[in-house]
Formats: structure tokens, sequence, C-alpha cells
């Protein structure tokens, strides 16, 4: 009988989470489309960046509530964009400690595929003292990268290490929406189904229904999803894709630190309206 139940349970939990999906496919498929050329337009010279984190529940919530206020972004007809992105750091994980030390500025070092437009690029990311985040990149031809074409020379000026110095740690895969309010003057990106694997371990994770947002708008001026937010009650809150990964799939990484954030997410990817 128990484990009768226990089925039921579980079979009732997997419809639930496909009706959400088919939810958010319905909601997004009724977002009007803006493509790569026309966000081109949108500069946000003086941008600041806030995350959230989120479950889909929730996220499907928003995306109600964005109908009428927000573009989607379209691309190789698709407004859901798949990322593969492999994290490189050095043997004694030198950029996952800075982050989980609080060390600023601080860096990390990946190369990021867009997979539906098969485009790949080395990326170097560096957080300031004041929190912002510069990224600069270069086009590799695939994710196995090598001392040529440029590669070296392009992370010795910019972490000052060389290819002999990093080696793969963490991959991971996710989907992403991309809106932008009809002002044009800031971009939310969603980003969810976030699967990890670690390259060091072998060992593989995922964070269920955890939904990561990153609002990206221009200074101070007036947000519609801000409102949304505030009214659906998502708190502002970090999340490095590498560093949760990491500590998900490798347990031999210093992650004191990281310990009650887990704790939170988990809380957060659980919590129903």
């Amino acid at each position: 009988m128990l484990f009768a139940q226990k089925c039921l349970y579980l079979s009732r939990g997997m419809q639930k989470r496909m009706e959400i999906d088919a939810r958010i496919d319905e909601l997004l498929a009724n977002l009007q489309p803006i493509t790569l050329e026309e966000m081109l337009d949108i500069r946000l010279m003086n941008r600041t960046d806030t995350k959230f984190v989120t479950n889909k529940e929730t996220m499907a919530r928003l995306l109600e509530l964005a109908q009428g206020k927000y573009y989607a972004q379209f691309n190789e007809g698709c407004k859901i964009a798949d990322y593969l992105t492999t994290y490189w750091d050095t043997e004694g994980h030198k950029f996952y400690l800075e982050h989980h030390n609080g060390r600023a500025p601080r860096q990390k070092v990946r190369v990021r595929t867009y997979m539906d437009s098969n485009l790949t690029f080395l990326e170097i990311k560096t957080k300031n003292n004041h929190g912002r985040t510069k990224k600069k990149r270069v086009e590799v031809p695939d994710q196995e990268i090598t001392g040529e074409g440029g590669n070296e020379e392009f992370l010795q000026e910019r972490v000052h290490l060389g290819m002999a110095d990093l080696h793969p740690t963490v991959r991971n895969h996710f989907r992403r929406i991309t809106l932008v309010n009809y002002g044009k003057t800031e971009r939310l990106t969603i980003d969810y189904d976030i699967h990890f694997h670690n390259m060091e371990t072998g060992k593989d994770a995922n964070v269920g229904p955890l939904v990561i947002i990153e609002l990206k708008r221009d200074g101070n001026v007036f947000s519609p999803v801000l409102d949304i937010i505030r009214e659906l009650r998502i708190k502002p809150s970090g999340f490095s894709k590498y560093c949760i990964g990491s500590v998900m799939t490798n347990s031999a990484l210093k992650q004191n630190l990281f310990k009650q954030k887990l704790i939170k997410l988990n809380k957060i990817a659980n919590k129903h309206l």
C-alpha cells in the first residue's frame, strides 16, 4: 500500500511538472517576438544587474503578468535558447575559491556554446569591487579549446594564466528565455532546467524546478517587471552556476559558506504559490 501511495505521489508530481512546462510554452508563445537584430539597439550603457531566484511555478505566473509589457527574444525559429558552458579553473580551484571567499575583484573562465546558432566563445568574466561585471570573449571553433588561434594570449592578458595552468572542471546545460520591455530599457534573462556534470569527479546534478532570473536595466529607469517581482515576492539572490554546480558535484571543495545557500535554494525550489 505504501509503495502504491508513493507511486501515486510521484505520478501526480510528474503530471504537475508537465502541466507547468506546457503552461510556460503557451505563455511564451503569446509574447510578441523581438529579433536578435532588433536587440542590438538596446545598449544599456549605464547598466545595473540584479539576480533573483524562484521556481518554475512562479516563473509561469511571471510570464502571465508580463503579457502586454514584454517582447520575447526570437532566434533560429525559437523563443527558448539552449546553452552549453564549460568552466575552467586551476588545479587549486583559484576562481571557485575567490568567489567562495567573497573576494573582489574576481574572475571566471568559461567556454560557452549558443547551441541554436552553433557559436562558441571563450569568455572571461570579471566582477569588480563595485559589483559590476564585465565580459570579454573571443570566438573559438568548439568546446575543446587549445592554446592556438590567440587563446593563449587572450588568457595571459586577462587572467595572467595560460592553457597549461587551466583545465575543465564543471559543465552545465540550461535553457534561457530573454524578455525585453516595450520601452527597450531592460533585458530579463530567465534560466531553468539547469544540469551539471563535473569533469573532475564524474558526478551529475541538477537544480530541479529552480529558476534564475537576471534583470539588466539602464540605470534606475522604471521597470515593469520589478512590480511583478514584488507582487510575486521573488527576492534578490546571488547565484553562480559555476559555484553551485561545483558544490553539488564535488564534496572535496571548501564549501562551508555555501551550505546555508543550498538550504535556501532548496526551500525556494519546493515553494508553492
